[in-house]
C-alpha cells in the first residue's frame, strides 16, 4: 500500500481539520477508499497511487482556497471535492477580479466558473439571462455587477424589480400601504445591497432614486436609460410581462434577468415569460444566457442536497 504524507505549513491544523474534524470527515466521505490519518500538523493517507494523486491535487487547492481568503469551511471543501480539477473550480489565483469592495472591506468576487461566466456576459452583452436554482449566486452577482457599474460612472441609476406573484401568500391581507407589503417581498435584493452599500449611502440612493426598487407592474410605460436594470425570480412572469420588460430597455441599459425556471409561483396552464423568452430569444446576437447549477451553490451545504433531492423526486415524476 502506497503512502502519502502531506505537511500543513499556511494553514492551522484546526482550521484545516475543523470543529470535530468535520473536515476530515468530509475528505474520507469522497475518499472511502483511501486511509486518511491526521495527527499534529501532518495528514497520512494511504491507498493506490492514483487514487493519492488526486487527493493531493484538491489537497493543493483547498490550501490555495485558504491562502486566498484566510478561512475554509465544508461548502468551500465540497465545492473543490465535487469540481473538475481543469474547469470547474476557480482556484483563488483564477477566481474573477473584485466587482466590489462592500461593507466592512468585504470583497465581492464571482467564485464558481459558471459565475465568472455570467459577469463576463455581462461586459459583452447589453442583455444577459441567469438562470439556475436557489443559492447559485444569480442575483447576488447581479446586484455586484450593477453596483459596481454605478461605481464607475457606468449607468447613472440601478433599477431592481420582481414580479408581484406571491409564494402561497397574499399580499393583500398584509398590514400598510402598498410600500409597506411589498418591502418584504423585495428584502433579498434590500439584502444583497446592504452587503455592498454602506446604509447611510444606501438610503441616500434610494431616497433620490439613483437605486429604485419597485414591483414588475410599475416599469410599465418606461423607458429605461442610462440604467443597470435587474429582473429578479423572472420564472413568475408572464408572456405580457416579460415583453413590456424587456421592451422598456433605453439608451446605454444593461438588462439582466435572473430565475429558477424550477420555482415557478404561476397559476396552472399560464406560460411563464422565463421560459418562453429563453426559447425566444436564444440566437439573438447580443443576448447572452448563462445557466448555473448545483455546483455554484454558495449557501448553507444542506441547499445543494435539498437541490438534489428534490431533482431526484422530479425524475421519478
Amino acid at each position: 500500500m502506497n503512502e502519502l504524507i502531506l505537511e500543513l505549513t499556511d494553514i492551522s491544523p484546526r482550521d484545516f481539520f475543523g470543529q470535530q474534524n468535520e473536515n476530515i470527515d468530509l475528505l474520507k466521505k469522497y475518499f472511502p477508499k483511501l486511509k486518511i490519518v491526521a495527527r499534529g500538523s501532518k495528514i497520512k493517507v494511504y491507498g493506490d497511487e492514483e487514487l493519492l494523486e488526486e487527493f493531493e491535487r484538491r489537497f493543493d487547492m483547498i490550501t490555495a482556497h485558504y491562502a486566498k481568503y484566510n478561512k475554509i469551511d465544508e461548502n468551500a471543501i465540497e465545492r473543490v471535492l465535487t469540481s473538475n480539477v481543469a474547469s470547474d473550480y476557480q482556484t483563488p489565483e483564477k477566481s474573477g477580479e473584485t466587482l466590489v469592495h462592500g461593507v466592512n472591506g468585504k470583497l465581492i468576487k464571482a467564485l464558481t466558473v459558471n459565475q465568472r461566466k455570467l459577469v463576463d456576459a455581462a461586459k459583452r452583452n447589453d442583455m444577459v439571462f441567469a438562470i439556475g436554482p436557489a443559492g447559485t449566486g444569480k442575483t447576488y452577482t447581479g446586484v455586484a455587477l450593477a453596483v459596481k457599474a454605478l461605481k464607475e460612472k457606468q449607468v447613472k441609476r440601478i433599477i431592481l424589480t420582481r414580479p408581484a406573484v406571491e409564494a402561497g401568500e397574499n399580499l393583500g391581507f398584509l398590514p400598510g400601504d402598498l410600500k409597506e407589503k411589498l418591502d418584504p417581498y423585495m428584502q433579498p435584493l434590500y439584502d444583497a445591497l446592504r452587503d455592498m452599500i454602506p446604509g447611510e449611502k444606501l438610503s441616500h440612493f434610494i431616497e433620490n432614486g439613483t437605486i429604485q426598487i419597485a414591483p414588475l407592474a410599475f416599469m410599465r410605460g418606461r423607458t429605461l436609460d442610462n440604467a443597470f436594470v435587474i429582473l429578479d425570480e423572472a420564472q413568475n412572469t408572464t408572456h405580457a410581462q416579460m415583453k413590456m420588460f424587456l421592451t422598456r430597455m433605453g439608451k446605454n441599459a444593461k438588462f439582466l434577468v435572473t430565475g429558477d425556471p424550477g420555482q415557478i409561483d404561476l397559476p396552472r396552464r399560464v406560460i411563464s415569460g422565463l421560459k418562453e423568452a429563453l426559447l425566444v430569444l436564444k440566437d439573438i446576437d447580443g443576448i447572452s444566457i448563462i445557466y448555473l447549477d448545483d455546483k455554484d451553490v454558495i449557501r448553507h451545504k444542506l441547499v445543494k442536497k435539498v437541490i438534489d433531492a428534490y431533482k431526484n423526486i422530479e425524475h421519478q415524476n
